[in-house]
Order: C-alpha cells, then sequence, then structure tokens
C-alpha cells in the first residue's frame, strides 16, 4: 500500500528547517545549560567540555538565528563581556528538552538514574510531556496520529 504522504511535498518542511538550528550535537546541550541558568561562555565551556570554537560557533548561530539574546555584563576591574539568554523563541524549546530528557532517561541513564531531573516548582512533581490534540484528548501512542498535509503543503508533480 502507497503511503498518502507521498503525495506531497516537504521542501518545506518545519521540521528541516528547525533541525538546521538544533540538529547538530552541542546545540541542545548549550540549550540545557542557558535553561539551567548557566549564561557565561567560559562556565560553559568548563561546565559541558565542548571545544571553544564549537561554544562560541554554536552560542553565535543561536543568537543570529533568534534563540538566545546576549546581554552585557562587567566584573568589577574587568573588560565587558556577555552572556546569554534565552528569547521567546528559546524558551518554547523546553518542552523538547523536557521530551528527549524523557527519552533519554528511558533508554540510556545509568543504573543509578539521570543526573539531571525537572521538577515542579508549585509541588516538586517531576515534569514530563504529554500530547493532547487541540481538543484536549490525549494521544498516547503514535499509531493514534495521521499524517495530513498542512496548509503549506504543496502537491507532489511528476
Amino acid at each position: 500500500m502507497r503511503p498518502a504522504a507521498l503525495d506531497w511535498s516537504v521542501e518545506n518542511c518545519t521540521i528541516a528547517r528547525a533541525m538546521e538550528i538544533l540538529g547538530e550535537r552541542w546545540t541542545l546541550v548549550v540549550l540545557r545549560e542557558v535553561f539551567n541558568g548557566v549564561r557565561r561562555f567560559d562556565d560553559m565551556r568548563v561546565r559541558t567540555g565542548v571545544p571553544r570554537q564549537v561554544l562560541a560557533n554554536r552560542l553565535a548561530m543561536l543568537v543570529e538565528r533568534g534563540v538566545l539574546r546576549r546581554e552585557p555584563y562587567r566584573e568589577p576591574g574587568s573588560r565587558e563581556r556577555h552572556e546569554y539568554r534565552l528569547t521567546g523563541m528559546g524558551l518554547d524549546l523546553w518542552p523538547v528538552l523536557v521530551a528527549v530528557l524523557g527519552w533519554g532517561d528511558r533508554y540510556l541513564a545509568d543504573p543509578e538514574g539521570s543526573p539531571l531531573t525537572a521538577a515542579h516548582r508549585d509541588c516538586g512533581g517531576e515534569v514530563r510531556v504529554e500530547l493532547r490534540c487541540e481538543r484536549g484528548h490525549e494521544v498516547a501512542r503514535p499509531r493514534d496520529v495521521v499524517p495530513r498535509p498542512g496548509p503549506g503543503a504543496r502537491r507532489r508533480t511528476g
């Protein structure tokens, strides 16, 4: 049986566009650190072990693409430096990081467990991602979802 998805083009796919920004290994690690409150270059480099030039490139790209913004600061007696803050676009990536954390915890954690958890500030409960349709129904399995062309889809020709 021929999948219906073959009838429309994915040339302008937003998943592919998102992966142009997020798809490199160190990008989500950098975002993890910024979400955890680590905002300064040297702190990120020491904490993550990301090579200096790779970290500089990732931060520059995330600023250029609007995920992070640079904020100046100056320690007494030092030159001006910058720390990195999440923009609205960056903050909207939080569910992505929680989903990746949950997947990693399920399949890749050490026997003693994950070194990081996400807890609700108000009650302390573990935070996890749930999928729901726009009408509020829980979507528990991939087979509960039907792929359909979106408003920007183009019919395939040929």
